[in-house]
């Protein structure tokens, strides 16, 4: 009964870390797209850095990390 129990949570914990890694590489796309986005309809290069640091990415669709 304990190794079915084991079996379980490990199979469990690979559908958590799956889905984990799923949400991270839409979340990235979603920010590329973003900042393509915002630098399509920036006035200039400072504009656009401007913009881009407002909504928390960077340049290349990354989020910006503020924790010291």
């Amino acid at each position: 009964m304990t190794n079915a129990r084991k079996t379980t949570l490990v199979h469990e914990q690979s559908e958590f870390t799956a889905a984990r890694a799923a949400e991270k590489a839409a979340c990235a796309k979603q920010n590329a797209m973003a900042a393509l986005t915002v630098a399509g309809h920036a006035l200039d290069a400072a504009d656009c850095k401007y913009l881009l640091d407002m909504l928390g990415i960077n340049a290349a669709g990354e989020e910006i990390d503020d924790e010291v």
